[in-house]
C-alpha cells in the first residue's frame, strides 16, 4: 500500500507544526471565523471572570484543522491561566489521568485533544473530577483495596473531540459549555490567509488569496498550508507579488485541483467511475482498487467528497455523483446512478456488500 501522504491530509510533519503554531492567533479578537461559537466563549470566559472564578469546563467539536487546539490555548490565554496539553489515546488507564489532575495548579486550564478515545476507566474517574473536584486513588487490590479521596484544586477542562456522538452522555453532560466548530466559508479563508501573508512577510494581491482559499477544503490549517507551499513555488519562480495565475500554477503542480481536491480524491473518484462504472461498490474494493489502506480512503478521502456532492454513501457501497463525472470530464453511462436518486446514509459500522 502506499505511504504517500495527500497535501490536503490532516497530520502534519513537526516543522509544519512548529509553522502552525506561530500562526495561531492568540486571542478571540485576532481568531477568524466561528462568530457564534467566538461569541459564546467570550462571554462564558467574561462571566467566569467577573465571579473571580474558574471557567466552565468546555467541550469543543468538530473536524480537523478548524481551530480546537487554537482555541483552547486563547482560553487559557484569556484566563491568565497555564495550559496542561494531553490527549485521549495517551490516558489509557485511571492512573495516567490521576497522575495529570494531581499536579494540576489552581486555575489551570487541561486541554484534552480526541477525548473520545480515553479509556472507559479514566472517562468514570473524570466524572466525578469535573463535577466535585476530587478523585478516589484506589489502593490495593481484592478485599484488601481501598479508595483513598484526593482533593483536586479548582480547573478548566477543554476537551476536543472529531467524534463527539462517541462521548458518553455522563460525560458530556458535565461540560458547561458546548460549542461546535463550522467548515469556513471562502470569506473566511481570505481573512485567515491575509493575517498568515502578513504574518510571513508575504505579498498576494486579491485574487491569489481567493485561489488560495477556494481549494482549502474550508479548513483554515490546509489553507495555511497550502499558502506556504505557493510561497515555495513562488520564491523559487522569483515572482515577488502571487496573483491567481501564480497561486493557480503552484496548486497545480502539488495537485491540488480547483475543487480542492487531490491527488488521493481524484483517484477515488477515478476509480470509482472507470472501473465500477459508478458504483456501487464496497470501501474495501475501492481502497484496493486505488491502492491505499480502507482507513485512509475512508478518513482522509471520503468525508470532503461526499461533503462537495461527488460521492454517495448507500447501504450497497460508494456511487458516484453526476457532479463526480462532470468534475472529472468523463460522460456518465446512461444506466449509471440517475441524479434524482436519494442517497441513503449507513452507520460506520454497518456491514456494506462487496461484489
Amino acid at each position: 500500500m502506499s505511504d504517500e501522504v495527500p497535501l490536503t491530509a490532516s497530520g502534519a510533519e513537526p516543522e509544519e507544526r512548529v509553522i502552525e503554531a506561530a500562526l495561531r492567533p492568540k486571542n478571540l479578537d485576532d481568531f477568524v471565523g466561528q462568530p457564534r461559537v467566538r461569541k459564546q466563549l467570550s462571554l462564558v470566559l467574561e462571566a467566569s471572570k467577573i465571579r473571580e472564578r474558574v471557567a466552565d469546563h468546555v467541550l469543543l467539536s468538530g473536524p480537523p484543522g478548524l481551530g480546537k487546539t487554537t482555541l483552547a490555548m486563547i482560553i487559557a490565554a484569556e484566563m491568565n491561566a497555564p495550559l496542561r496539553i494531553s490527549s485521549g489515546p495517551a490516558i489509557q488507564h485511571a492512573g495516567d489521568l490521576a497522575a495529570i489532575l494531581s499536579s494540576l495548579s489552581e486555575g489551570e486550564v487541561l486541554f484534552l485533544d480526541e477525548i473520545h478515545r480515553m479509556s472507559r476507566p479514566a472517562e468514570e474517574m473524570l466524572y466525578m473530577a469535573m463535577e466535585d473536584f476530587r478523585v478516589d486513588i484506589v489502593v490495593g487490590k481484592g478485599a484488601g483495596a481501598t479508595a483513598i479521596p484526593l482533593d483536586l484544586p479548582p480547573f478548566t477542562l477543554v476537551g476536543a473531540t472529531t467524534r463527539a456522538g462517541l462521548l458518553p452522555g455522563p460525560l458530556r453532560d458535565r461540560f458547561g459549555f458546548t460549542g461546535h466548530l463550522e467548515f469556513y466559508s471562502v470569506p473566511e479563508l481570505e481573512l485567515v490567509l491575509r493575517r498568515s501573508a502578513m504574518l510571513m512577510d508575504l505579498k498576494v494581491n486579491s485574487a491569489g488569496f481567493y485561489e488560495v482559499a477556494s481549494r482549502s477544503r474550508g479548513t483554515p490549517r490546509i489553507a495555511n498550508r497550502l499558502l506556504r507551499r505557493v510561497r515555495d513555488w513562488a520564491l523559487v519562480h522569483g515572482i515577488e507579488q502571487i496573483d491567481a495565475r501564480a497561486a493557480s500554477a503552484a496548486l497545480d503542480m502539488y495537485e491540488v485541483d480547483a475543487k480542492g481536491l487531490d491527488r488521493l480524491d481524484r483517484a477515488v473518484l477515478h476509480a470509482l467511475c472507470t472501473k465500477f462504472g459508478g458504483g456501487p461498490v464496497g470501501l474495501s474494493t475501492l481502497a484496493i482498487a486505488v491502492g491505499e489502506e480502507t482507513e485512509t480512503v475512508e478518513t482522509v478521502a471520503e468525508p470532503f467528497l461526499v461533503r462537495e456532492g461527488l460521492l454517495g454513501r448507500t447501504p450497497r457501497g460508494r456511487i458516484a455523483t453526476p457532479q463526480a463525472w462532470e468534475h472529472l470530464g468523463l460522460t456518465m453511462p446512461k444506466d449509471a446512478i440517475l441524479s434524482g436518486q436519494t442517497y441513503v446514509s449507513f452507520d460506520d459500522d454497518q456491514a456494506e456488500a462487496e461484489d
